[in-house]
């Protein structure tokens, strides 16, 4: 186990796949408190879940594409528990379109979500960070742009590079502040959408050098590590996490 004890951590995205299981996994690692938002109801289930791993929780309704929500999640945060050590940026949505059917609404919907939600959460808990010198930053990218193409993608890859460019800007501007800012790059995961048994499933599987897709524990092991003081030597770096996928 990683040791967080002590550690306030707020997860984005976190009512279902990639961002609970991340959340559970600071829970069980001794986080004493998961901040958990999502935009529907679920989030409220999740928290459930983590208080029965021993950790407090602290489910908020947020929609991560408005910045005086993002702002209103940090102050309920800061007012109970008076600072946030570990912040994840995990909320995203991958709708496929091609690119000549894709609108504009398609476009700055996927870029609200995927990389404005990174900036208003990032800018609302950032301050307090610098202010009591020390904090980490995990965001969630993707092999989609940070590493290769995938037709009908093109503004979740935009969306995606953009995060593992932020990424490491943002690592250079508050290494000095006791901050690491670092990126996982999640391959083929399998988050309950796909059957097992299925043709489409064990062929992918095929295309994996492991042999397996990625769970999303695989992805929450190594955010625990990064939101940890053990990676404290680590920042401004993307992570990729695909079990070989993208080797050439």
């Amino acid at each position: 186990m990683v040791n967080l004890e002590g550690k306030i951590a707020l997860v984005t995205g976190a009512g279902h796949g990639i961002g609970r299981e991340i959340a559970l996994a600071l829970a069980r690692n001794g986080a004493e408190v998961v901040v958990v938002t999502d935009v529907t109801d679920v989030i409220f289930e999740v928290g459930k879940q983590i208080e029965a791993l021993g950790a407090k929780a602290l489910p908020i309704k947020c929609d991560v594409t408005d910045l005086k929500q993002a702002q209103g999640a940090e102050e309920q945060v800061d007012k109970k528990y008076e600072r946030i050590d570990i912040l994840v940026n995990n909320a995203g949505i991958y709708p496929q379109k091609p690119f000549l059917e894709m609108t504009a609404d398609d476009w700055n919907h996927v870029l609200g979500v995927n990389l404005n939600g990174v900036f208003h959460c990032t800018k609302a808990v950032l301050p307090e960070m610098i202010k009591q010198k020390h904090g980490r930053i995990v965001n969630i990218a993707s092999i989609a742009g940070a590493v290769v193409g995938f037709p009908n993608l093109t503004h979740y890859s935009a969306s995606k590079a953009a995060v593992a460019g932020f990424t490491k800007s943002l690592a250079l501007e508050v290494a000095q502040n006791g901050i690491t800012v670092n990126a996982v790059a999640p391959g083929p995961i399998d988050v309950g959408t796909m059957v097992p048994d299925s043709e489409e499933y064990k062929q992918l599987a095929k295309t994996i050098p492991v042999g397996r897709l990625g769970l999303p524990t695989d992805i929450a092991n190594l955010v625990v590590f990064l939101a940890s003081d053990d990676s404290s030597f680590i920042t401004g770096q993307c992570i990729v996490c695909d079990g070989g996928y993208t080797i050439p």
